[in-house]
Formats: C-alpha cells, structure tokens, sequence
C-alpha cells in the first residue's frame, strides 16, 4: 500500500489550505484515516483521524480549525485547514490503516510541507 500525500505551500497567516491523501495498491477496506504532523524539532502530533461509521476525532489544538474528511471510493483523506498561523508550519503525515488481500497494513505517507508565513 502506498500513500501520496499533497497539497502543501506556502500560506499567509489567517490562510486555508486542503490536504489529500491518496491509497493505492490492493486495498480491499479502509478502517481508519488520519492526519498527523511534525515541526522542526518536535515530535509527531496527532491532529485527527476517521474512521468507518464513526465521528471524526481531533486533536485539541486543531478542533475548531481543522476539518477531516475521507472520499472511500476514491480511497482518499482530506485536512481542510482553516485560519492558520505560523505555529501550523510543519510536515503533514497522513496514516491509513486496513486490510489488503495479504492482512492488516498501516502505512505512512511521505508528508506535505506547510509553511505558513506571511
């Protein structure tokens, strides 16, 4: 399974930007999506996740913010950012996890850069 994350740039404070995540290989279900990011010099910081028939989960810090979605027949995540701030620069990592004809996979993507700077 591989995931092709995009969307990232350069955005001024009070910006938006749209993330996407994309699956492929021999999927067969998807149960959970989520966004996740990283800053210089931080760790790795949940930010939300979807899953099958369930609510969408947020982190805190972003709840009012940020916005998760998922496109199943696509095989696609989505982060709708809203009103960000220098403190959102970071690399975004989307994180998929379910079942191919193999077995269970987690799989991580390469990450978008967000940079938000006026």
């Amino acid at each position: 399974v591989q995931l092709q994350a995009s969307g990232g740039g350069l955005v001024q404070p009070g910006g938006s930007l749209r993330l996407s995540c994309v699956a492929s290989g021999s999927i067969l279900s998807i149960n959970s999506m989520a966004w996740y990011r990283q800053a210089p010099g931080k760790e790795r910081e949940f930010l939300a996740s979807i899953s099958s028939g369930t609510t969408p989960v947020y982190a805190d810090s972003v709840r009012a913010r940020f916005s998760i979605s998922r496109d199943d027949a696509k095989k696609t995540a989505y982060l709708q950012m809203h009103n960000l701030s220098p403190e959102d620069t970071a690399v975004y990592y989307c994180n998929v996890r379910g079942y191919t004809d193999r077995g269970s996979f987690g799989s991580w993507g390469q990450g978008t850069l967000v940079t938000v700077s006026s």
